[in-house]
C-alpha cells in the first residue's frame, strides 16, 4: 500500500503558456472590476450627495495614486470586454486551432492596451 503515487506537475517544473496566463489575467481582472465599481459606486454617491462632496470627490481622485488605479481599472475593463468576446467565438465554435489562439490571445493584449490609451488620451486632452 505504499506504493509511490505519481506527482502531477507543479509550478516549478510547468512552463506557462500564453493560453493559461490569459486565463489567469481574466479572472484577475474580473476580481479587479467587481472591486473597483466600488469607485464607480462612490462617484455616483458623491455626485447625488452635492456640490461639496462632489468636489472633495474630484480633490481624491486628482491625486497620481487614484490615477495609476484608474488607469488600471480602465485597462481591466477593456481587456476583461476583449477576452470576453474571445470566449464569445469559442462558445460559437471558432478559433479553436493552435495559431488562431495565439493570435487572438495576442489581439486582446494589444486591443486592450490600445482602448486604455485611446481613452486616457481622450481624458487627457478634454481637461486641457
Amino acid at each position: 500500500m505504499n506504493r509511490p503515487r505519481p506527482l502531477s506537475p507543479h509550478l516549478q517544473i510547468y512552463k506557462p503558456q500564453i493560453t493559461s496566463v490569459l486565463s489567469i489575467m481574466h479572472r484577475i481582472t474580473g476580481v479587479s472590476l467587481s472591486i473597483g465599481s466600488i469607485i464607480l459606486v462612490a462617484w455616483v454617491v458623491a455626485l447625488a450627495s452635492g456640490l461639496e462632496s462632489y468636489s472633495h470627490f474630484i480633490n481624491i481622485t486628482n491625486h497620481w495614486f487614484s490615477h495609476l488605479i484608474l488607469f488600471g481599472f480602465t485597462f481591466a475593463l477593456y481587456y476583461h470586454l476583449s477576452n470576453g468576446i474571445r470566449h464569445l467565438f469559442w462558445d460559437a465554435g471558432f478559433g479553436f486551432e493552435l495559431k488562431s489562439v495565439y493570435l487572438s490571445g495576442s489581439l486582446v493584449v494589444v486591443s486592450a492596451f490600445i482602448m486604455t490609451m485611446a481613452t486616457w488620451s481622450f481624458i487627457y486632452f478634454l481637461r486641457i
